[in-house]
């Protein structure tokens, strides 16, 4: 691990993550890579049973905010992402598909959570990619703008709301303090 990297989790807190690409190269330049990352998502999300609060597949990189999955840990769920994306992109390729490790920030309150939401969504439109956050399809922002449901399950009041209504409660385990 790098010198001064301490990763603090099991603390019930939420996660915003940063993840990149070898060498920063553009494995999600074009629109199926991105799909296929969203997909890989989605499963390792169901598996882990992982609340996914924010995302975006940039070009180079990835940022996600979430929680502590219930099942395994924070570390189990990036290398189950990461395997499984480089496996379906990069099977056979020379280099490897990610950069090693992944930058964690645990986010402690309301204000840091919506600070990270909201850098998550404005990244491809302060790139340049696009004009407004609506145009990105690879992220959370229109679930959050309208409740429009993507390839990955937003865990939001949009969601709390359509589970209500179908009956359906979720039991939340709680992490003991430090």
């Amino acid at each position: 691990m790098p010198w001064g990297l301490k990763r603090y989790q099991q603390t019930g807190q939420l996660h915003f993550l940063t993840f990149s690409c070898y060498k920063r190269r553009p494995n999600f330049a074009n629109a199926p890579s991105r799909t296929t990352f969203e997909a890989s998502l989605e499963r390792v999300r169901q598996h882990y049973r992982l609340c996914v609060y924010g995302y975006v597949v940039m070009p180079e990189h990835v940022h996600m905010l979430v929680n502590e999955p219930e099942q395994g840990s924070l570390s189990q769920v990036m290398q189950s992402l990461k395997q499984s994306v480089a496996r379906t992109l990069a099977l056979r390729a020379a280099d490897p598909f990610w950069q090693a490790r992944y930058y964690d920030f645990n986010v402690w309150s309301e204000h840091k959570f919506i600070e990270k939401l909201r850098y998550i969504h404005r990244n491809p439109v302060t790139r340049g990619l696009v004009v407004g956050p609506e145009d990105w399809v690879w992220s959370s922002f229109r679930h959050y703008a309208g409740g429009e449901a993507g390839q990955v399950e937003i865990e939001s009041q949009w969601t709390a709301r359509k589970r209500e209504q179908s009956d359906i409660f979720l039991t939340v385990r709680k992490h003991p303090a430090p």
